[in-house]
């Protein structure tokens, strides 16, 4: 599913650069702690740490500046209501 964002205060003929960094995944779809199927939201601490709700692996994952593979802070025992588990996360929002 597709989500429209609309960020204000940008003009609508902005460029920039084209080349981008892969910062979390990039190894096709999959549950190995270097791939993510289905990621839904994110979020993004002031350490630039990246924090995604992985969908359709059920977890909740971290990938800090550098990692070659993310660190699974929640859920990843499947699909489930125990503690250690999600039910297709789809937002994350942290409280510092």
């Amino acid at each position: 599913m597709l989500r429209l964002i609309i960020i204000p205060n940008i003009p609508v003929n902005v460029r920039w650069a084209q080349n981008g960094v892969t910062v979390a995944g990039g190894h096709g779809e999959g549950n190995a702690t270097n791939q993510l199927y289905s990621p839904q939201g994110l979020f993004v601490d002031d350490d630039q740490t990246i924090v995604i709700a992985d969908f359709s692996n059920h977890r909740i994952i971290q990938w800090k500046i550098g990692d070659t593979n993310g660190q699974v802070v929640a859920g990843g025992n499947g699909q489930g209501d125990r503690l250690d588990q999600f039910d297709r996360p789809t937002d994350v929002l942290i409280d510092k």
